[in-house]
């Protein structure tokens, strides 16, 4: 399950609204890369897949590739406004590292397939 905070849903309501192309929806993903071997990908689509997961989250359509769930599952996105700025936060259940900026972040069952044999 994904949890989105009241603040980052009426953020992202808002973001949404502002787009110009009707049947906009939100997409979470993971991507490889970023210092810790996955980043987080968050942004709106009109597309869909028949690999897409769609579900219901604070009145908003979300889709995750079904490949990406087993990652984000449990994740919380937040969003926290700091004097002129502001921006989302992702708490992963699931990272058992992440890199400083909370970007990238790295799973115990993707470092056990990154493991390598020793070599005698």
């Amino acid at each position: 399950m994904i949890t989105i905070s009241e603040a980052a849903a009426d953020q992202l309501k808002e973001m949404l609204a502002a787009q110009e192309v009707p049947n906009m929806f939100l997409r979470l993903g993971v991507s490889a890369g970023g210092c810790s071997g996955f980043s987080y990908a968050m942004g709106f689509d009109d597309h869909t897949s028949d690999q897409d997961e769609f579900m219901e989250i604070q009145g908003m359509k979300i889709a995750v590739a079904k490949d990406d769930l087993r990652m984000l599952d449990g994740v919380e996105i937040d969003y926290e406004a700091a004097g002129m700025t502001g921006g989302f936060t992702i708490n992963n259940p699931n990272a058992i590292a992440t890199c400083g900026c909370g970007q990238s972040f790295r799973t115990r069952k993707e470092e056990e397939s990154l493991a390598q044999p020793c070599e005698d």
